[in-house]
Formats: structure tokens, sequence, C-alpha cells
């Protein structure tokens, strides 16, 4: 099923103003209907009840009634209705009378009425509907007289059937009141709904550009404190954690370029030093023979070591320098297989351990030398912790879309091993600087730097580096770069 979207703040905001504004116009219209109806109903009802009361007491009659006595009483009674006209019936034993002749007794008087007026002589009222749905308001009333300091009844009995339908309409124009005004209410509400929204939302948009732009880099970013209120507490919040933001980045910054330019010092510090060291160790190796064997050992051991400490350190300096943006490219034109091959002499990697496809006339724009240090690292590391045979394989693809949006050939070159691959924990890690997927060889040839000064040559290049397992085993390392690189 389709997921429906999220509404956005904005709705949210309008839509809980308005359902507030709803539900205060419902529930006043309601209260206001029920005290204005119970209002009215009791206003008929008691002027009714009282008027019915005292014109009863205010009667004349001789008992025992007949019919003629019950009947002038009862249209004596007919013509004092209050507040509307009102139908009055009259009931004395088996006698049953009213002022309209054709009906001496009604449905709307039930006999419950009748029975709490005869059981308890006094006043007794209901409100009931006819068959045909119409209100009426029944009063009945017990015809007594004074004996001897007590009330006794008559037997007499006169019920008035007052009609409602006044008051109902009175009711009903009172809802639809209620109803239409409760329409334009709403719609007016949502200039007020509207407003709210806006003085909300409107920090808030201010807050996520703020952010956006913070996440782009731009740390001096800062939010315009206004008023007092929460928005205003959170916009000095993230005002106060950008400004912690951006001074603990600065000091990072700082940090970095002391780092770098440390690293930096340090290597042109001991490349005098080391220059000499290689030159004396290469003479007292010539000598190596004509020593005692203990001191011989010990003698290629600091040759060895001292060399490591050169390469270590020309690979320091070369970091720096990418680091540092000081890296540039002296392009020229390169016959690819001729470079790979070159590459592979000069490191006596003639041998069966290293198999090549090179397809002739592939040519690309690039800096031989950078190009040189990119092949040598990958054939190296692949002899040395994979293992052989080593192949190497050139080729072209059409472009994607290069750099400025035009379209140009690429240059692929492939260098996989035949070992055991890189471990699926180490292959995250294998471009970190430093690195070495055995920590327990901290002695190896490596400087750990290898790997991270080839993918910086390649991303000068403008391609990419990316290290996998083969489908049969072995790490395979493939560089992706344009032909016609550009500086």
């Amino acid at each position: 099923m389709r997921r429906i979207a999220p509404l956005g703040l904005r709705t949210r905001l309008i839509a809980a103003f308005l359902l507030v504004a709803a539900i205060s116009a419902v529930s006043t219209a309601a209260l206001t209907y029920q005290q204005a109806r119970t209002a009215i109903l009791k206003q008929t009802q008691d002027t009714a009840v009282s008027t019915l009361r005292d014109q009863v007491e205010q009667l004349e009659m001789r008992l025992p009634l007949d019919e003629a006595e019950l009947q002038r009483a009862v249209i004596e009674l007919g013509k004092r209705g209050k507040p509307h006209p009102w139908i009055v019936f009259g009931e004395y034993g088996g006698l049953r009378v009213s002022t309209n002749p054709d009906t001496p007794t009604s449905g709307v008087i039930t006999d419950d009425l009748r029975e709490r007026v005869r059981r308890h002589d006094y006043t007794a009222f209901q409100r009931v509907e006819d068959e045909r749905g119409k209100p009426w308001l029944t009063v009945g009333v017990p015809a007594v007289f004074q004996h001897n300091g007590f009330m006794e009844s008559t037997g007499a009995v006169f019920f008035a059937s007052v009609p409602l339908s006044t008051e109902r309409q009175t009711v009903e124009a009172m809802v639809d009141a209620a109803k239409q005004g409760a329409v334009p209410g709403l719609a007016i509400a949502i200039v007020p709904a509207l407003l709210a929204a806006r003085s909300v939302l409107r920090p808030v948009r201010r807050l996520r550009t703020a952010a956006q732009r913070m996440g782009r880099g731009q740390l001096d970013t800062r939010i315009e404190v206004r008023g007092a209120d929460e928005l205003a507490g959170l916009a000095r919040t993230f005002n106060e954690t950008a400004g912690a933001l951006e001074r603990s980045v600065e000091e990072l910054r700082q940090a970095e370029v002391r780092a770098r330019r440390f690293a930096s010092d340090v290597s042109h510090e001991l490349r005098t030093p080391l220059a000499g060291m290689l030159a004396v160790t290469e003479v007292l190796d010539e000598d190596a023979e004509s020593l005692d064997a203990d001191t011989a050992k010990a003698l290629r051991l600091i040759s060895a070591e001292t060399g490591k400490l050169a390469v270590l350190v020309e690979d320091l300096m070369e970091i720096s320098r990418f680091d540092a943006r000081a890296a540039e490219l002296n392009l020229d034109d390169v016959d690819i297989a001729e470079a790979v091959r070159k590459t592979l002499e000069r490191r006596h990697w003639v041998d069966d351990r290293v198999v090549t496809e090179l397809p002739d006339e592939v040519r690309a724009r690039l800096d031989p030398r950078r190009f040189d240090v990119i092949l040598a690292n990958l054939v190296g590391n692949a002899l040395r912790h994979g293992g052989a045979p080593v192949r190497v394989t050139v080729r072209t693809t059409p472009g994607q879309g290069g750099k400025d949006g035009q379209d140009g050939d690429r240059l692929v070159i492939d260098v996989a091993d035949s070992g055991p691959g890189i471990a699926p924990e180490v292959l995250p890690h294998i471009f970190d600087r430093f690195f070495k997927a055995d920590a327990a060889r901290t002695r190896s040839a490596g400087s750990g730097l290898g790997l991270a000064i080839t993918l910086e040559n390649v991303r000068l290049h403008g391609g990419t580096l990316l290290a996998c397992n083969g489908p049969s085993g072995g790490a395979v390392f493939t560089i992706d770069m344009p032909v016609e690189a550009r500086t």
C-alpha cells in the first residue's frame, strides 16, 4: 500500500488551531443552546403552572359538580391561558369535559400525570409529544378547598395543554444561527492560524537555513535572537553550539597545520643526515666482506634500517605535500605499455612473477613520475603481501561524462595478485595511513604509507582507486583515471 506523505508543520499547526477553534465553537454553542433551551422552557413552564394554579384557586364551584358546572369552569379557565392560549380539560369522577367539545380528553395527558395529581393532591406537569411529534406542556392542578384548617380535595382535576411549538422554533432558530455562525467563524479563524503558524515557522526556517549553511562548512553562521520565548532559547542554544563547534574546528585545524608542519620540518631536517648516513653505509657495505661475521651482520642491519628510514622520510614529505595541496602534475604524452615495462624493469620485475596484458598504441596524458610511483606501489604491494604471479592489465573504456561536462575515454589498469585476498575487516582501511593488516608485523618493510600515497596520486590525476577481492581469490586494485588528465 502506498504510504501517505506526512503533513508539514505549517499544515499541522493550522489544522490544530482550527480544531481548537471548532471545539471551542461547538462547546460554546452546545452550552449556550442547553442553557437557552432550559431557560425558555422553564419560563413557559413556570408561567403556565403558576397561572393555572392561581386560576383554579380562584374558581367558585358548588359541589357536587355536574357536567354543566364543570364545563363552565373549564371554559372560564380556558380564557385566561398564559403564556399561550391553552386547551383545558376537566375531570370529575366519570365526567370528562374540555374547552373543545369534540375532544373531551387528550392523548397528551398521561396516566402517570393523572396518578400523581390525584394521589398527592398537588400540581404536576410533564413535557410530552403527541403522535405527530408536536411538543406539549401538560399541567395538572387539583381543585381543593379549606375545611377546619385543612385542605380537602373536591375530586375535580383540571389539566391544561400548552403547545410548545413557538419555543421549539425559537430553539431551532438558535441552533441554525449557531451553525451559520460557525462556518464564517472558522473561516475567520484561518487568519490568526496563519499568523500563528508564520510566527512559529519563521524561526524554524531560519534555524534550518543556518543548519544548512553550517553543513556546507560556514561555521560562523549565527541566528538573530528575537524575544524571550522557547524559540528564542533554541536560537541562543544554536548560536552557543555553533560558536563552540567553530572554536573546536579551528583548534583542530591549527593542530592539523602544526602536525603537517612538524612532519614536513622533521622530514626536511632528516634528509641531510640521512643522505650522509646512506653514503657511509654504502661505503661500509663494500668492505663488509672483509669484516668478521658479527660485524658484517650488524653493518648490513644498519644499512637496511637506514634505507627504510630514508624511504619513510621521502614518503612523509610526499604526504605533507599532498596535505598542503602543494603537489602538482607535470603532464606529458605517455605510451602506457612502454611506461609499464619501464616501471617493471627498474624494479627487476621482468621475470614470471609479473604477467602483463598491454595493448599497443594506448597513449595518455599524465605525470610519468607519479604514474611510475602508482604502478610500483601497487605491484610491489601485491608481490609483498599477496603472491605471484601478479597480473597487470591495461584497457580503455568510453567515458560517461568527464570534467566540465566533456566526455572522454578512461584509462583502466587492474593489478591482481594470486594471494589469499584481503580480509573483510581490513578492506575498509586498506588506504588508511600507517595501516597494516597484521598488527604484529610492526617491523615489516613497508611504512604503511604506500597505498595512501598511491591513492593521492590517482586522485591528483582525477581518477579513482578501488580495492576488492577477485572472484577466484586474490586482491584486485583497479585504477580508473581519464586518458587526458588536467592540472
